[in-house]
């Protein structure tokens, strides 16, 4: 694009917004497509895309686990001080809330995690994890610094905004279930609408992927202890062996998916934990085992939990042991379906191909993969979607929770103007339909 073309854009896009949109009976086809390739313009310049590399950077060298993030929110409200937003903390022990726009409805969420993994890091680079054993190898400092990147577009037009963004920096995604403890401190109050991205390494940079609907399985964890009674191994008549029966409880928890599940419906029941024991010819008093379930649909998780309960102590019986099930849901909450609305799908797919082109904008299969976004989707209409980072001539990108992890920083634009133009649309198109002139909305029956 010329300069002249891109000046030229600037200022239909700037002339539209300074329009008040409360003035506007309908929205004009010929500029909605500018917003959002205007914001990637920005977010493209060096002084804001340099700018969000090195606050990836940062957040990447000092990796803070699940409501530990301390350092990481410091970092996020020092950079909205900086910009003037005005902000809530604590929520949910680490979480920040930002605020841009009127104050006014329509509130609009945008949103980030801000966790990092328990693993160490294998990608040798100037900017590794200074923090051994913890690891960003999901990319969520990529999605800090994007929202970050978003925030400061928003900011500068601001008064242009004829409602309010709301920046969500949520801790613990990882199994904490960090977005139910922020919607229990009302984080999202009178918002009516949540974005969310995640980078992705299968796809293409300059591509995004998502569909309608369910998208993510719902989970929970489950562990057991099965009791026995322990003694040498060469007179295993004189003991009650717990291995031989967890190990049978290992094979019956397979038959739930196999043989009582619905082919169509997907669940999955993995046991990726067994304790129990700590000599070759000792039989153990006790042993431990513990996984995942997982499930597409509410019904099949309730139903599915139940009979993981049933099977592991009505198996522990037949080899005369004792069985404990400990779900734990305190401190690792169940995740609802990840269910992606509708009509914000539509609204997905007009602002992703306005940035991207319609070509690039790719279906995205459901997957068993969970994430606590749904707890934001389950009680307000909510849309989360991937952001390609694949670059073959930068080499293999590895997937999440592997060490050697990367993020193509290319890829941090795109997410800002993203989560940006998102916000920015949903708020022009519910001004739009609140403004409509008496009797031109047409019911149909």
């Amino acid at each position: 694009m010329g300069f002249s073309q891109w000046l030229s854009l600037t200022l239909i896009f700037h002339a539209f917004l300074s329009l008040p949109i409360s003035s506007e009976p309908s929205l004009s086809p010929e500029v909605l497509p500018h917003i959002p390739v205007n914001f990637l313009d920005l977010a493209k310049r060096p002084e804001v895309f340099d700018w969000m590399v090195g606050i990836r950077r940062k957040i990447h060298e000092n990796p803070e686990l699940g409501f530990e993030e301390f350092e990481t929110s410091k970092l996020i409200r020092a950079e909205l001080d900086q910009m003037g937003i005005p902000y809530k903390y604590p929520l949910a022990e680490t979480g920040v809330v930002g605020y841009i726009g009127t104050g006014s409805p329509p509130f609009v969420a945008i949103r980030a995690d801000m966790d990092a993994l328990a693993m160490q890091e294998s990608v040798e680079w100037e900017h590794k994890s200074k923090v051994p054993g913890k690891m960003h190898a999901c990319g969520h400092d990529a999605h800090v610094a994007m929202l970050l990147g978003a925030a400061k577009i928003l900011q500068d037009h601001r008064h242009e905004l004829q409602g309010t963004v709301v920046l969500v920096f949520q801790p613990a995604e990882e199994g904490g279930g960090g977005a139910k403890k922020m919607l229990d401190d009302r984080a999202l109050e009178n918002v009516e609408a949540i974005f969310g991205i995640h980078v992705y390494a299968a796809h293409p940079i300059g591509t995004v992927a998502s569909r309608s609907g369910p998208i993510l399985a719902a989970s929970g964890f489950f562990e057991a202890v099965i009791s026995g009674k322990g003694g040498h191994a060469a007179i295993p008549q004189h003991t009650i062996d717990p291995i031989l029966a967890a190990s049978n409880i290992i094979v019956s928890l397979q038959h739930l998916v196999s043989r009582e599940a619905d082919p169509l419906d997907s669940q999955v029941v993995t046991v990726g934990k067994f304790q129990g024991g700590g000599a070759f010819n000792v039989i153990p008093d006790s042993v431990t085992i513990g996984g995942i379930f997982r499930a597409f649909s509410k019904e099949s998780f309730i139903q599915l939990k139940q009979r993981i309960e049933e099977v592991i102590t009505k198996q522990a019986s037949v080899h005369r042991c004792n069985a404990t099930v400990i779900f734990n849901e305190n401190e690792k909450p169940f995740y609802p379906v990840t269910v992606n609305d509708k009509d914000l799908h539509e609204l997905f797919q007009k602002v992703a191909g306005d940035i991207m082109g319609a070509q690039n904008i790719l279906d995205k299969q459901p997957t068993m993969g969970a994430e606590d976004f749904s707890f934001y989707a389950e009680v307000i209409p909510g849309y989360f979607f991937s952001l390609g980072m694949k670059n073959e001539t930068q080499g293999r990108f590895e997937s999440g929770h592997s060490p050697n992890f990367r993020v193509n920083e290319d890829a941090l634009p795109y997410g800002a103007a993203l989560h940006a133009s998102l916000a920015t649309r949903y708020i022009l198109e519910k001004q739009s339909k609140l403004n409509l002139p008496k009797g031109s909305i047409h019911d149909e029956l």
